[in-house]
């Protein structure tokens, strides 16, 4: 590890990437499989390269305050544009590979925006097409060649990133004593929400309030040992939970970042480059979840047996700690070495930590990993603070909250629930909307929007978005995301949206898991094709009885009534799903509501 890390002296986020990287020097810094071989860049040369690449940018006229959107697939590349847009006194504006051409078109109107740096020539497309009507927009820097005759048309000046930074390279070195004219209540980076209740509001965040969440993360991360760490990103970066807790808090401990190839290898690369911190969304969880399990199921026998005797003793001993007797505990610590080093393999082998943030943690997930002897963190924030609020502690950790705030955070709960945050964190307001952003921020405390509480031991439960409960037409309050996360535990269900506004119970649209699918038919000779299925009395019974399963334990008003199923998944590219992988339940309605609608009326499917 390099030198402690000193949050409160640095003035900025440039500032302290050039310290870090001038303390890694020509150790590994950030790595990218190039090849097929994992290839590493060094503190050194990472530092070299944002410099040229501040200087080019400075050549091609951006100066202090301009936008530059930064559109690319995580890399050592999108860290170096993002650490030599700040170093110009530039505003990084990200935005996400899935984006659409009117997607960029907001971003990069709203933002005004008046350069961008593209990795591939099909993003680059995009980014041209969307350029026309953003007249602000006068250069583009690409990684990748781009064939581009109309981008003159467009007004755009096309750049190639090496020629750029080899022009530059070399040359008398200013830039990092240039940062210190960047302050901390400079704004760093204006990022785009992922829209899951309307059009993206760009979020004006400080290089203080980036700075104090990775104080507040050192400080928690502090209880696990920090020595030489290895960080795995394959989440967005240009979200902001990515943001901070994958590049700019690695980058102020002097860890070493991998980029991953992406979610389809991720299982590989974990193993590959053994990370010893990930962060993660609790869809990934999910999805490792229902992986595990039917792994396991398959392998069948002593070794199925094994497993969930891990289970349920890991159980046993986070739920009832010294509940265990003698016998317990001898067989509890052999499944360490039969069951736990073999999942925790799985991870890479050294891993001394996973964060979840960005959704709520389904409790039997989080309870389902510890018990297998891995520490899970659960976190909690949102763009508006940088994002993160509240984390739990290594040596307290609550499955069912997200811990106390970090440090220098106060929080309180409002009269009507709902979660108030004030710090340094707190954004500065919302692009160019000055009406949501009094709104949002009050006398200095951010409302988040998300109702709670906060218990004796100062840690936070969230219950649901205020703007997400569910309020029947008997005045009931019912949280949809508990109800959808229980149901998709089961099998049978990869993905649930539940629905029921002032209306007398819930209904449910429901997408069947594939691999259940296919096993269901392949036993019956029945066709594979989900699609084909749905119309299956027999198998819509089947699904029927997983939501019977979760009903049972399910309060009346929380129970499923009727359901409809579908076979396209929710997904980023449909814009049913935010890139953090949350629903988008306004575009989910608008796709299905009249099959939702008619559940109430209608020969619907009963539970």
């Amino acid at each position: 590890m390099t030198a402690a890390a000193d949050y409160d002296s640095w003035p900025n986020l440039a500032r302290m990437f050039f310290d870090k990287a001038a303390e890694i020097g020509d150790a590994p810094f950030l790595w990218a499989k190039r090849g097929g071989a994992w290839t590493s860049l060094s503190g050194r040369a990472a530092a070299r390269r944002a410099a040229a690449l501040t200087r080019g940018l400075r050549e091609i006229g951006v100066g202090a305050g301009d936008r530059v959107m930064l559109v690319a697939e995580n890399s050592p590349e999108w860290a170096i544009a993002d650490m030599a847009i700040m170093a110009a006194g530039a505003v990084t504006t990200p935005a996400y590979v899935t984006n659409q051409i009117g997607d960029h078109r907001h971003v990069m109107s709203d933002s005004g925006a008046k350069a961008a740096i593209v990795s591939t020539a099909p993003l680059a497309g995009r980014l041209l097409a969307a350029s026309r009507d953003a007249p602000a927009m006068q250069a583009m820097i690409a990684v990748e060649a781009v064939e581009a005759p109309d981008a003159a048309a467009a007004g755009v000046v096309l750049h190639r990133w090496d020629e750029l930074l080899a022009r530059h390279d070399g040359a008398p070195d200013d830039v990092a004593a240039g940062t210190e004219a960047i302050g901390r209540a400079d704004t760093a980076c204006l990022i785009y929400t992922s829209g899951t209740g309307g059009a993206p509001k760009g979020v004006m965040l400080s290089h203080g309030a980036i700075l104090s969440n990775c104080k507040g993360a050192h400080d928690l991360l502090l209880e696990i040992g920090l020595g030489d760490e290895v960080f795995l990103s394959f989440l967005p970066l240009s979200h902001s939970y990515e943001h901070t807790a994958g590049l700019m808090f690695p980058i102020s401990i002097g860890a070493q970042i991998y980029y991953a190839e992406g979610a389809d290898k991720l299982a590989g690369n974990m193993v590959e480059a053994r990370p010893t911190i990930m962060t993660a969304v609790p869809r990934l969880y999910e999805t490792m979840h229902g992986r595990i399990v039917r792994g396991v199921a398959q392998a069948g026998g002593l070794r199925e047996k094994l497993f969930w005797k891990a289970v349920a003793l890991g159980r046993r001993r986070y739920e009832d700690p010294g509940g265990l007797g003698p016998g317990a505990r001898l067989a509890d610590r052999l499944l360490d070495k039969l069951v736990r080093a073999k999942v925790q393999a799985r991870f890479g082998g050294r891993l001394k930590v996973l964060v979840s943030g960005g959704a709520p943690l389904n409790y039997d997930i989080g309870l389902f990993f510890t018990a297998l002897g891995l520490q899970l963190l659960q976190g909690y924030g949102q763009t508006e603070s940088a994002p993160i609020v509240s984390c739990n502690r290594p040596g307290r950790i609550k499955i069912d909250a997200v811990g106390p705030p970090l440090i220098d955070v106060d929080v309180k709960i409002a009269d009507d629930g709902e979660l108030l945050v004030r710090g340094e964190l707190v954004m500065q307001g919302y692009w160019n909307d000055a009406r949501a952003t009094a709104e949002t921020v009050r006398d200095g405390w951010l409302h988040t929007g998300d109702v709670g509480e906060i218990d004796a031991d100062g840690d936070i439960r969230i219950t649901d978005r205020k703007k997400d409960i569910i309020v029947n037409s008997g005045g009931d309050n019912v949280s949809p995301q508990r109800v959808e996360g229980v149901l998709t535990l089961q099998p049978e269900i990869a993905q649930a949206m539940v629905y029921g506004d002032e209306r007398p119970h819930l209904v449910a649209l429901i997408v069947p898991d594939e691999e259940f699918a296919a096993a269901w038919a392949q036993d019956r000779d029945k066709p594979a094709s989900l699609p084909e299925l749905l119309g299956d009395a027999a198998f819509e019974e089947a699904v029927g009885a997983a939501v019977e399963r979760v009903n049972r334990g399910l309060s009346v008003i929380e129970r499923v009534r009727r359901f409809v199923l579908r076979a396209e998944p929710f997904t980023i590219e449909n814009g049913t799903m935010t890139p953090s992988l949350k629903i988008r339940r306004h575009k989910i309605v608008a796709a299905h509501g009249e099959a939702l609608e008619a559940l109430y009326g209608g020969p619907a499917r009963p539970v």
